[in-house]
């Protein structure tokens, strides 16, 4: 469960973070609060449904609902950011304006109210299947410091970064506006924060002391055998403390911690506990956690490599247009939607496959350590048994992130019979590390290769013009739109687009003279002759030039002037030019050469 809340959580923030603050809600808020207040009654009763006693009265039957309603707790955070625009709202809510990491976390906080309300409907399930009554505040608060320290990591770096931006240090504002300077600050603090995160995590998840006795001694005295370092031993009180499991947190030897939860102390015998202890140390031997971190970070790599190209690909294609017309949504919407989407799709696939392989093999070269320790896999096998049978007869429930039960112990007893399959899953692994490594620095070298312009031309002139478009049909009346969206296809070649958007300008603005001025330039300059005009072009021009002063203005009517024969003119127009804007100096005294180059032939 624990892992499937890490993915659900990466979801929601990745829904956030790929989100916009509209301009507008698409809905009265009026209408968004009454929304808003419908969906949330149907979530809680859907929630009153699932956890009633008679269907949530075994651990797997909870964990289930739990799943189901968590799944849906995220459609519905879709459904506010996409629909009722929640991140508009909370944008203006007092100081969280001034950092955009303040809405994601505002938003985050949206996410675990539906958790929340899914907790206050589940209490009385929770203590028909562990035994322990609370009330609902109570269970409420220990649920919500279950699953916070997931995201904190993600809203502490978020944070800083904003903050960073803030402070009135010169140099820092230099080094983080290189191209590496704020990923190298946020990568400091994130291996910063892994070293001490444990300490928050065990604090929030209730974590106490293993006693001293027997228990503990024995624990102590293994892993100096093994020659681990740790901060402490804790009992974890995961559900009670009745799930039978066991962990380790931390990646320094000073804060890290062993954690196991007091069923699978009370289960298990004193060989056993050491076989559990010897799985866990394991992940240590082979620096799982630092391997973790490797594979989060490579996420990130692999997402830009894949994003850009993508997105450039996506800008320029028709289908994309098409799904914006379908959805009568807007570009920019439309856009936030497709990568959020996409992106999404690549995270589950990313966490699912690539990153649950390792899992799966990681632990099962944390099995080996036990079998290497202990001399045998009888020990650690006994021990996976009794967590299947009870645990709710899950031998054979398959898994993401573990082989099942099944496929462990069968493995181990493979191990037992010829132990040259241990060797050959080490080497499975090294080989799967070294492949992932060079995907990496592959993908490094097409990020660095990769033209810092890949968004540019076609593809954002193709975006342009959509927006352009979009808001044409908002605001018919509004020749700015229209005057805009004829310059840009201008300065795609596409001639004909143009006039005709420049004619729809001029025919809702005829007195102005930005209109005529552009529609001259266009006929005067076209690259395909078709579309040159020069007799219409003067007539624009002078018109143009009678309405409005301005330099640029009198260059164009010196270019007519030109092209229709007459230099004495154009002369006199590029000086006029020359007056009104002498900060464009250079080129009107270029024009004016060639002008009096052209008389003097």
């Amino acid at each position: 469960m624990f892992y499937n809340n890490i993915i659900y959580l990466l979801v929601v923030i990745l829904l956030f973070s790929a989100s916009t603050v509209p301009e507008t809600p698409q809905l009265p808020p009026l209408w968004s609060l009454a929304l808003f207040a419908a969906k949330l009654f149907a979530f809680r009763e859907v929630c009153r449904a699932l956890f009633r006693p008679f269907r949530a009265t075994s651990p797997p039957r909870y964990f289930a609902a739990e799943q189901r309603l968590s799944i849906l707790a995220i459609v519905m955070v879709a459904v506010d950011i996409y629909l009722l625009d929640c991140q508009y709202y909370i944008a203006r809510l007092p100081f969280v304006g001034l950092l955009p990491s303040l809405v994601d976390g505002v938003g985050m906080a949206v996410f675990f109210f539906y958790l929340a309300v899914m907790w206050a409907e589940a209490v009385d399930a929770y203590g028909v299947v562990f035994g322990r009554r609370y009330s609902r505040g109570r269970f409420v608060l220990n649920s919500l410091k279950a699953n916070v320290p997931v995201v904190l990591p993600w809203f502490l770096l978020s944070l800083l970064s904003d903050l960073l931006r803030w402070l009135p240090i010169s140099w820092l504002g230099r080094f983080l506006d290189t191209a590496w300077g704020e990923w190298a600050v946020l990568m400091l603090f994130f291996l910063v924060l892994a070293v001490f995160f444990p300490v928050i995590v065990t604090r929030m998840w209730n974590c106490t002391p293993l006693p001293s006795g027997e228990t503990r001694q024995r624990i102590e005295r293994f892993c100096r055998r093994q020659g681990v370092r740790y901060a402490d031993i804790l009992l974890w009180p995961l559900f009670e403390g009745q799930v039978l499991t066991a962990g380790v947190l931390g990646i320094v030897g000073r804060y890290r911690y062993l954690l196991v939860t007091p069923a699978l102390l009370h289960t298990v015998t004193p060989e056993e506990v050491e076989a559990v202890m010897a799985h866990e140390l394991g992940h240590v031997k082979y620096r799982h956690m630092y391997l973790y971190l490797f594979l989060f970070l490579g996420f990130g790599l692999l997402s830009q490599v894949v994003s850009y190209p993508a997105l450039s690909l996506l800008l320029d294609s028709d289908l994309f247009y098409w799904f914006v017309d379908i959805a009568d949504k807007e570009p920019n919407s439309a856009l936030t939607l497709v990568t959020t989407v996409s992106m999404m799709g690549l995270l589950v696939v990313y966490f699912r496959f690539v990153f649950g392989f390792f899992m799966r093999n990681f632990e099962r070269q944390a099995d080996l350590h036990a079998w290497e320790v202990m001399g045998s896999g009888r020990p650690l096998a006994s021990v996976l048994e009794k967590i299947a049978v009870l645990s709710g007869d899950i031998r054979d429930l398959p898994s993401w992130h573990h082989f099942g039960i099944g496929q462990r112990v069968a493995f181990l007893e493979r191990c037992d019979r010829d132990p040259r399959a241990a060797a050959g899953h080490h080497r499975k692994v090294r080989a799967a590390l070294f492949a992932y490594c060079a995907v990496l620095a592959l993908a490094g070298a097409l990020l660095f290769q990769m033209p810092s312009d890949l968004l540019e031309g076609a593809p954002r002139e193709k975006f342009a013009a959509a927006v352009l478009q979009q808001r044409i049909e908002q605001e018919p009346q509004n020749y700015v739109w229209r005057l805009l969206l004829a310059d840009l296809e201008q300065s795609r070649h596409r001639y004909a687009e143009a006039i005709a958007a420049y004619e729809e300008a001029r025919r809702l603005a005829p007195a102005n003279a930005d209109i005529m001025n552009n529609l001259a330039w266009l006929y005067l300059t076209a690259e395909d002759p078709r579309f040159r005009d020069y007799d219409m072009a003067l007539i624009l021009a002078r018109e143009a030039a009678r309405l409005k002063a301005a330099g640029y203005i009198y260059d164009t009517l010196a270019l007519a002037y030109w092209e229709n024969g007459y230099p004495e003119l154009a002369i006199k127009a590029e000086e006029r030019a020359l007056a009104l804007d002498p900060a464009n100096a250079v080129y009107y005294r270029q024009q004016l050469a060639k002008f009096r180059q052209g008389e003097e032939e």
